[in-house]
Formats: C-alpha cells, structure tokens, sequence
C-alpha cells in the first residue's frame, strides 16, 4: 500500500480536476476528437478522472487497470471496425493511459502509445493539461489515420465529447 498515493488522491477534489479543466477545456478536447475524427474510420474517447476511489485505492488499482476498467465502461470495445481508442487521465497520479481496441494489434506498437502518454504526462508535470490533452488527441488522430483511413461518411460511435468521472 503506497501511502503517499493515497494521500494524493484523497487530496484530489472536483475542484482540482475542474481547475486542470475548466469547461472551455473540455470544450476543446471535443472539438479536437471530433475535428480528428474525420480524417481517419477510428474512434476516439478522452476520460478525465480526478483520483480513484476508496476501494480501488486499497486494493492497489493501477491506473493501467482502471483505464482498462473504463475502456469496457465506455464501451470503447464496441465499434464496428474494432478501432476505438480510449485516452484516459488519471489527475491525482498525473498518468496518462492509452487503450486500443484489438483492431489496431500488430499495426501500432506498444511504444507508439506509450510515446504519447509520455509526452502528454511530462506536460502534465508543467501544469499544461488541457493543451497537453489536445496533442495527445492529435497524435492518437495521427496513428488512427495511418491505420484506419477514411472511408467515405463516418459514423460516430462513440460520444466525441470528453466524459469527467
């Protein structure tokens, strides 16, 4: 059990996540899915989650194992072409997960995501959340148009708008 983990999270409120993301910001993050998603036959959803609660902190929940939680929650799984991608923020650990959909096994390395969780947690660290957020949307836009280019009329999936847990 990682106290100061805890102590972070416990420390965490609503007004935090809010101030890292204000309404415009939120604002911002659709527009980036869905201005991306037409460029490319994927999916793209963005959770914002404050910090983890009692019982997923006591049991040692990772923030990898609650994006994976999510991924199903949201149903990210659940798109035609296999080509959903969740972005998922965890605030209080300032860690950043990326979820794929099996449509993109074997055509986008581990470390391609990886590169971009890496690069939106070192603007985390800078306080620069919402910004960061949107390049991260965008790199994952990069990667879903190199894999799953357009095809005509896309449907939407998957809501474009950020969800806050």
């Amino acid at each position: 059990m990682d106290l100061r983990r805890i102590l972070r999270h416990v420390a965490h409120t609503r007004f935090a996540t809010r101030r890292a993301f204000p309404a415009p910001a939120l604002a911002a993050l659709g527009r980036a899915v869905t201005a991306g998603e037409r460029r490319h036959a994927g999916e793209v959803r963005c959770v914002v989650e404050g910090e983890l609660d009692w019982d997923a902190l006591l049991a040692g929940q990772t923030a990898r194992e609650r994006a994976l939680e999510v991924f199903a929650l949201e149903r990210v799984w659940d798109t035609a072409a296999n080509s959903g991608v969740l972005i998922y923020l965890l605030l209080a650990d300032r860690d950043v997960e990326i979820v794929a959909d099996r449509g993109y096994n074997g055509r986008v390395a581990p470390a391609e995501w990886q590169a971009v969780c890496a690069e939106m947690e070192r603007r985390f660290r800078a306080g620069d959340f919402a910004a960061g957020t949107v390049a991260g949307i965008e790199s994952v836009h990069r990667l879903a148009e190199r894999e799953f280019p357009a095809s005509g009329a896309g449907v939407n999936e998957l809501s474009d708008q950020p969800r806050q847990r």
